[in-house]
């Protein structure tokens, strides 16, 4: 369990040369304090590495129950509730289509468009469906709003039957969504209540869902588990997450603004969005932090590119790349070669797409822009449960390393209070 599965490489030194033995003593103070904490959020750091075979075995037991008998999972939930298990699904099934061991698995909640709720209600009238919100409180407007909607409507569909379809996963203790869950006799997961959101996709809140998406979530927390063990050192010469979270510092205090997490895959996009969450809230705070932000390329190359290359240099990169995709085509051979193409025939256009991704950190790097590399060898369930956990533990010490709380959200209740004051002014 000792291999390192990730490799972390700068591009370009001359922008992060660091010494990184001056932050032997800071970092290692932080790991104590995450690890000796008792009043924080922090049940995510072992949780990878406890006894989890019941759970495992209740989830693909109600996750089995769902593909015996629906057509799709509706998955309510906003933030972390929903960010991490969309961006398993999306990375690890196919483009089109279900995975052959799932079902489809769509998501609500998540915004408070009439438009949006409209059109998943008429796509499940031929249909057979369940529903699982999550919310740790059930007090959070938009999942609350949907899933009155879309509770409605099974109610409607199914009747007397209708508990057995609606699966909760909320606070273990209280909330309102518990007191409905406890009312009502919906089967119930817990969210623990040492582990907050963003950092929470490890749990039924992300395993459940992407369960009934035919994800392997035993490999997904085995790779998990190896991230634990292996980032368990508090010695920065040794843990790549730590180093990672320093060299995202460093590049803060030389003045730039915006990290930009790039990938060559389309299917990781909506990873990029769970990262995003993950940094944004964690750190965003005191007026500080670095802005997460996210592009796909090559697509991205075509409409960003250009600012990335030679605009304000206010960003750098965190170049995220698998070595190995699982499936491939190969470029054809034609006679005419009237596209003038024939030169990349008998090319796989994973392996065009890597070397594109060479050029691209190159270019980059040699205009100007700090390129930090983090590889993997193939995009799968265990490399991808891995990677999780070192984003989770990289953030952590990031937010700390700027003196502030990794675990809350004081401006995201802000905009909550201010839309219920405005909501309330107009109830009539």
């Amino acid at each position: 369990m000792s291999t390192q599965l990730l490799q972390t490489t700068i591009l370009n030194e001359q922008f992060l040369n660091i010494d990184y033995s001056k932050y032997t003593s800071s970092v290692a103070a932080i790991h104590q304090h995450l690890e000796n904490t008792k009043d924080e959020l922090t049940g995510w750091l072992n949780a990878p590495l406890e006894d989890n075979h019941e759970l495992i075995h209740s989830i693909l037991s109600v996750a089995n129950e769902i593909k015996d008998n629906a057509d799709v999972l509706v998955v309510i939930g906003v933030g972390g509730s929903y960010l991490g298990a969309k961006a398993i699904q999306d990375a690890l099934t196919p483009y089109f289509g279900v995975h052959p061991n799932g079902i489809e698995v769509v998501y609500v909640g998540q915004n408070m468009s009439g438009a949006y709720i409209h059109h998943l209600l008429k796509s499940l009238e031929e249909k057979e469906f369940y529903i699982n919100v999550i919310s740790k409180s059930g007090s959070t407007m938009e999942p609350a709003l949907a899933f009155r909607v879309f509770r409605q409507y099974l109610e409607d569909r199914y009747g007397e039957d209708s508990p057995q379809r609606i699966i909760v996963t909320t606070d273990p203790e209280k909330g309102i969504l518990k007191e409905i869950a406890d009312f009502h006799g919906y089967r119930q997961f817990e969210i623990p209540c040492t582990i907050g959101g963003r950092y929470s996709v490890l749990t039924a809140v992300g395993l459940l869902p992407i369960a009934v998406a035919g994800v392997d979530i035993i490999q997904i927390l085995a790779g998990a588990k190896h991230a634990a063990i292996l980032l368990k050192d508090g010695n920065i010469e040794h843990n790549e997450a730590y180093r990672y979270a320093v060299s995202r510092y460093e590049l803060f205090l030389q003045g730039y603004k915006i990290e930009l997490l790039a990938s060559f895959e389309p299917s990781l996009a909506n990873f990029h969005d769970w990262w995003k969450q993950l940094f944004g809230e964690s750190e965003g705070k005191d007026k500080k932090g670095l802005f997460p932000a996210t592009v796909n390329f090559s697509t991205d190359l075509h409409a960003i590119g250009q600012f990335i290359q030679d605009g304000n240099p206010i960003l750098f990169e965190t170049l995220l790349h698998f070595h190995n995709i699982k499936d491939d085509y190969i470029v054809p051979f034609n006679e005419r070669d009237e596209d003038n193409l024939n030169y990349l025939s008998n090319r796989s256009f994973n392996n065009i797409n890597a070397t594109s991704k060479q050029g691209t950190a190159i270019a980059h790097a040699e205009g100007g822009v700090p390129v930090i590399q983090l590889e993997l060898e193939r995009l799968d369930a265990y490399h991808l449960g891995y990677l999780i956990y070192f984003f989770m533990k990289a953030c952590a010490i990031s937010a700390y390393l700027l003196d502030v709380n990794p675990f809350d959200q004081p401006g995201v209740e802000a905009y909550k209070n201010k839309m219920l004051e405005l909501l309330k002014q107009n109830e009539n």
